[in-house]
This record gives C-alpha cells, structure tokens and sequence, in this order.
C-alpha cells in the first residue's frame, strides 16, 4: 500500500504511509512536539489504524526537538480545552486515576508489536514523556545534538508511561536510577555507548539513516523477523533453557513453513 495523503492527521500526529513503512510524525514544532491527552489518544488511534502490511514504523517529530514531554498546561488549574486538569484528576477516585493514566500508557504500547518494528529518529530535546517515547520504539537513531532527560522526578512525579522497563533492560539498574533520580541530561556519545541509541548521525542525515535501516529490515522475510523479535523480547523473561527451548519451537515453525507444512 502507498499513500501520497495521511492515514491520520490530528492533535499534532500525522500517520503517513509507503509500502511496507509507516511514518508516525509529531506536528507541533512550535512547541517542541510538547505532549497532551489528546495528542496520546492521536497515537494509539495511529496504532490502530496502521494498514496490516505495514512492517516497519518510523516515529519522528517536526522542527528542531523531537519532543519537550509533557506540556506544562497539564499542571495549570484550567488544564487543556475539553480535558480535566491533572489536579483534578488527583483529587478523584483512585481507581479513575489508575484508568485513565492506563489509557495514556497506550499511545506508548504499540510500538513493540511483534508483527512490526519501529524506529524512533531523535533530534534536539527528547525530555521526560518525549523520552519515554523514544524508549517505546524498538530502535533509536539520534542526532549528534540529541538531548534525553527523564525529569518527572524533579516535578515530585515519576516516569509514569511505559519508559522505565525498556531504559533499565537497556542501561542496567544503576544508570537508570541515577538518570532518572537526577533528571541529568544524556547526550549522543552516551546513548550510543550504553545502548539507548544504535546510530548517532548529524541532524541532517537522520531522515536518510532511518530509511537506510527500514530497508534493510523490510529486506528479510517478515515471519522470520516477527519470530526473532518475539524471541528476543521473550528472554527478558525466560532462563537459559527456557529460551532454548523456544528457540526450537521457534526454528521448527519456520522450518515447516519453508516446507509448506502445515498443522
């Protein structure tokens, strides 16, 4: 499938798509791509709309910051337009709290389908819920000017969609609690040496990079990358020989497949 327009274009999310690669962009330059509700609800409708052969999705934001996180509004009594404030949401039920941040977290879930693998392009800031995003994609290629902070702390909050799994699978306890205690800022050399980034590239090369590596991953069979990716993020979880085994069960489904067997 090839679309000249967007699949989705609101609340500063745009969903285009080419063939087999999908392109997610935040819209809102002129606020560094800050995030609200209903720029969440945005993505997870993305997710939801996405075309069934599309098998890699790129993530990007407009202008000179990938995303700023989330848009200090959230904290004012007024909140957004049509929305309740985050105060108000305090001072309600406990369990309506837990639901709607729930709701929030799905705009940062699908990223890690099985079925595709996403790429997050990161440039400038990429702080707090802007973080968080890039953390929700399977991969990151970052500009040389990037900027990661997870600040929730520093509100008296704390990283609260999606993002504190992938950054200690990937940075380790240690690190991950003292990026996230301290709210430091984490630069192109660092991503790339602790695993937050697989390429740091100049700004203006990112756009290229990440067609590069779409290409390349939409080059191998997609069962076989499907598979492996599910192997992969399994053994977050399972031992040694839990993992063999599911290499085999794994190995012996892609073989009866190339054999044109079938259960």
């Amino acid at each position: 499938m090839t679309s000249l327009d967007p699949v989705l274009d609101k609340d500063g999310v745009r969903l285009t798509v080419e063939d087999a690669v999908a392109t997610v962009t935040l819209t809102n330059p002129a606020k560094r791509n800050a995030q609200s509700p209903a720029l969440w609800r945005a993505l997870t409708e993305a997710g939801r709309v996405l075309p069934g052969d599309v098998r890699v999705v790129v993530l990007r934001g407009e202008g000179k910051s990938f995303s700023a996180g989330l848009d200090r509004q959230a904290f004012t009594p007024e909140g957004f337009d049509g929305e309740p404030s985050f105060l108000d949401m305090a001072r309600g039920p406990e369990a309506e709290l837990d639901a709607t941040i729930a709701e929030y977290q799905e705009a940062f879930t699908w990223w890690r389908r099985n079925d595709l693998v996403s790429i997050a392009i990161v440039q400038g800031h990429a702080i707090g819920a802007g973080f968080q995003l890039a953390l929700a994609c399977d991969l990151r290629i970052v500009a040389e000017d990037v900027q990661f902070a997870m600040r929730e702390t520093s509100l008296g909050l704390v990283p609260d969609l999606t993002g504190t799994h992938p950054l200690l699978n990937l940075v380790g306890y240690a690190r991950a609690l003292e990026i996230c205690a301290t709210g430091r800022f984490v630069h192109a050399e660092e991503a790339e040496r602790t695993g937050l980034a697989n390429l740091v590239v100049p700004a203006d090369q990112l756009d290229a990079a990440a067609r590069d590596l779409a290409a390349a991953l939409v080059s191998a069979p997609r069962d076989a990358v499907v598979e492996t990716k599910a192997l992969l993020a399994g053994a977050l979880s399972r031992d040694y020989e839990e993992q063999r085994a599911a290499e085999r069960a794994a190995q012996g489904r892609r073989l009866r497949d190339l054999a044109g067997i079938t259960d």
